[in-house]
């Protein structure tokens, strides 16, 4: 439920929720995201992208303190004037993950796979090439050996049989928790993280940093990755109107479209009550 007053952090997924569907962020955005961090409101990017695209990821929110990515298992503070400091950096086994891969498989069939294995600049996913990955131009053509050869940081698989929504249950059925953290993020691929690795656990990170209490905190968000957070969060979670299903379930209230600058236009409104 949302509290009087202005909350004490604000965290926004990236994808679908603040960048438009052109990729783009508004002059808009970025004005409103400069007016919170102003009003002494730290800024918190939390997204599904690894540290590979650091990078594109500080431009898209250029007024956040803190950077939450790889779902959570990458935590940055940009505050420090010295330069960005590693909070948190989570990697999932490869052996953990060929074991996992393979039940998965003796399940549902053949798999699409893709690692992120590396958290260089613009360093590409590896894998077996599937033409509906949306970033072709950061991915490399690998074997499934060679993808297993060391420890990772997300894992990307599909099948062609099945939606993405029913492959990510089928696969919380057969990987417990405690061996993989199992989410999707509208990309059409299962996303397979190390274990206690999510947004949430993430944004705890930054909460405790900054002494700040999780009912204080204010999140946006648009897809299944975003439900611990919105489970964690208590000030407001806001979902956009393009959101999926099962988070606008969730949400307290729903804002804009991202293509309508919906996360701006809600902390304008915000900020000027």
């Amino acid at each position: 439920m949302t509290r009087p007053g202005l909350p004490k952090l604000i965290a926004t997924d990236l994808d679908g929720t603040l960048v438009r569907s052109d990729d783009t962020v508004s002059a808009y955005t970025h004005g409103v995201l400069d007016r919170v961090r102003a009003a002494g409101i730290p800024v918190v990017g939390a997204t599904g992208r690894g540290p590979r695209l650091s990078e594109l990821t500080r431009n898209d929110i250029r007024a956040a303190d803190f950077l939450v990515m790889a779902g959570g298992g990458w935590v940055v503070d940009q505050s420090d004037p010295t330069g960005p400091v590693v909070l948190r950096d989570e990697r999932l086994p490869a052996e953990v993950l060929a074991r996992l891969l393979a039940d998965l498989e003796a399940e549902v069939g053949p798999l699409t796979v893709m690692v992120e294995a590396s958290d260089e600049h613009d360093a590409p996913l590896w894998g077996d090439y599937h033409e509906s990955w949306p970033y072709q131009d950061r991915f490399e053509a690998r074997t499934r050996d060679e993808c297993l050869a060391s420890d990772v940081i997300k894992a990307f698989a599909r099948t062609a049989d099945h939606h993405v929504d029913e492959l990510l249950a089928v696969a919380r059925q057969i990987v417990p928790p405690h061996v993989a953290t199992l989410t999707q993020a509208g990309l059409g691929f299962v996303e397979i993280c190390p274990p206690g690795v999510d947004k949430a656990t993430g944004l705890t990170v930054v909460a405790q940093t900054l002494g700040v209490d999780p009912a204080d905190v204010l999140v946006f968000g648009d897809m299944p990755n975003d439900l611990p957070m919105f489970g964690w969060a208590g000030w407001s979670r806001v979902a956009v109107a393009n959101a999926h299903p099962t988070l606008r379930a969730v949400a307290d209230e729903v804002t804009l479209r991202n293509d309508e600058d919906g996360v701006a236009v809600y902390l304008d409104r915000l900020l000027s009550r």
